[in-house]
């Protein structure tokens, strides 16, 4: 039996590809030109693994590339990669939603608030019971 990619695990599959390539991009500028981008760059990605430098965006771009493309290819392993990074982001997102409730930066908590919901749909999806089918079955390219 085969299947067809769901519409949606083609989004989320560019929604990881865009954020590793930009993660990559940066981290590729850092190490070229010191200085040049700062590390703040990819706080809203990292979620405070910045801070460990270049080498972080690129091991963190060359995952959400691995994910996007197994993901792609309906791989099993890269539905639960995805659920798991989506669901780490929605972990290191709740300081900063709960920092801007308390200090009523409506900006940031609006920022904080959509990158938690992206993510929390993110695994909502990947646990359907038509993706998670289609994922059990080989893919027709």
């Amino acid at each position: 039996m085969t299947a067809e990619r769901p519409a949606g695990v083609t989004a989320v599959a560019a929604a990881f590809f865009l954020a590793g390539a930009y993660l990559l991009a940066v981290g590729l500028t850092m190490l070229a030109r010191p200085g040049l981008v700062s590390m703040a760059a990819g706080a809203e990605l990292l979620g405070g693994l910045e801070l460990a430098g270049p080498y972080m965006f690129l091991l963190m771009g060359a995952l959400g590339e691995a994910v996007a493309i197994g993901l792609w290819l309906l791989h099993r392993w890269a539905r639960w990669l995805a659920i798991l990074v989506a669901l780490i982001g929605v972990v290191l997102l709740l300081p900063s939603v709960s920092s801007a409730l308390i200090d009523f930066r409506i900006g940031k908590l609006a920022w904080s608030g959509l990158g938690a919901m992206v993510r929390t749909m993110i695994v909502w999806y990947l646990f359907q019971g038509l993706v998670v089918e289609a994922f059990d079955r080989e893919l027709v390219i």
